[in-house]
């Protein structure tokens, strides 16, 4: 199955709060096992993972924490998902190397997404943004030079908003 979401290839955190989205109403692509398949091939995760009913509800865990981060700056939520996994700092013949170490494979995904947030809030907590149009409920990370960026997509979005104000106008 190809993934149906409208806004693709933003950082695994974002991602996975872009599960979510309207269009012809809200639509959720984590309702079953199969569209965590979806998500989890497009984060390309699937390799590394087998998913089930168990990791389905991890990963819908770290999505309402990751949510509860972003919108409320509520952090309970993150912090559990969180305690599923640690990061180990190791040197291999390679040279230094930082390795996922999450005990449960269910916990994997929702770990890594978790993780990503925390990346994000340390290198530019600013640029994680909600689509600035009153009905899209999907997220970006602002890589705009000066960090201005208001829709998730100015082809879909961005020009709903500016057709409204043109026709705004008129009337």
């Amino acid at each position: 199955m190809l993934d149906p979401r409208p806004h693709l290839g933003e950082p695994l955190a974002l991602d996975l709060l872009n599960t979510r989205w309207i269009e012809d109403g809200p639509q959720d692509l984590l309702t079953d096992v199969a569209g965590l398949d979806v998500w989890l091939n497009s984060a390309g995760l699937a390799e590394r993972t087998t998913s089930d009913e168990r990791m389905l509800e991890a990963v819908l865990a770290a999505r309402s924490a990751i949510y509860d981060v972003v919108k409320h700056t509520t952090i309970s939520g993150l912090n559990d998902v969180l305690e599923h996994g640690r990061m180990r700092r190791t040197l291999t013949a390679d040279g230094p190397a930082d390795i996922e170490d999450v005990a449960d494979p269910a916990w994997l995904p929702a770990w890594l997404a978790a993780d990503n947030l925390l990346r994000l809030l340390a290198e530019t907590p600013g640029r994680i943004r909600q689509c600035a149009h009153p009905d899209c409920v999907l997220f970006f990370y602002d890589t705009s030079k000066n960090g201005t960026r208001r829709w998730h997509s100015m082809a879909t979005c961005g020009n709903r908003a500016k057709a409204a104000r043109h026709y705004a106008k008129k009337v």
